[in-house]
């Protein structure tokens, strides 16, 4: 766990007793992720439409939008197979959490950063939650399925943080993808593990 923490950037583990809680309604915690993964596409049209001129940034994120939407099929399909239903969206505490933190009122470019770092930082923690999932849910198969979002989630991660070094300085990325980690693990230490939701 320390090793993956490490590789992420990410400053606090998530509550062990995480997993357990999301293993007590399946359909919960599918429909927590299925919507995650609609909202994950959403953000890359998002940043696509705002950003059109950054063209390595719109060819990088282009598939990325067809593999999440294709990550919201597949949880849509593991709700079938298990014949459970998907659930409504819920307000997600955590994401709203690091909306707040973005830097607000300046440049164009600086919303830029302030997103690619959010982008980045959701994933990374994604990432994180899949990898306990895959390693410690009682249903085998549920933890091979997870291990592949597990995979997908670390490249997206990484993906987000070259695309903010590829245009700013790599100093001011290093500095404050410090901060957002800093804030993030605050973020985490006060909200109360809850299995029905993927952050």
């Amino acid at each position: 766990m320390e090793t993956q923490l490490t590789t992420l950037g990410l400053q606090l583990p998530t509550d062990p007793r995480w997993v357990n809680l999301a293993e007590i309604d399946l359909a919960e915690i599918l429909t927590d992720h299925a919507y995650c993964e609609q909202k994950a596409a959403t953000s890359c049209i998002s940043l696509i439409q705002a950003y059109p001129e950054r063209i390595e940034m719109v060819e990088a994120l282009a598939p990325i939008v067809t593999e999440e939407w294709g990550h919201f099929r597949m949880v849509l399909t593991e709700l079938k197979k298990r014949t459970l239903a998907l659930g409504r969206q819920r307000k997600d505490e955590y994401v709203n959490a690091l909306l707040a933190f973005q830097k607000k009122g300046g440049s164009r470019d600086t919303l830029l950063l302030e997103r690619l770092l959010t982008c980045a930082l959701i994933e990374a923690r994604s990432c994180e939650r899949f990898r306990l999932l895959s390693l410690h849910c009682a249903d085998e198969a549920l933890r091979d399925w997870y291990h592949k979002f597990m995979v997908a989630e670390a490249s997206h991660y990484r993906l987000f943080l070259d695309l903010a070094e590829l245009y700013f300085p790599t100093d001011q990325v290093r500095a404050r993808w410090k901060e957002y980690l800093i804030y993030e693990a605050e973020v985490m230490h006060h909200m109360t593990p809850r299995g029905d939701r993927m952050h």
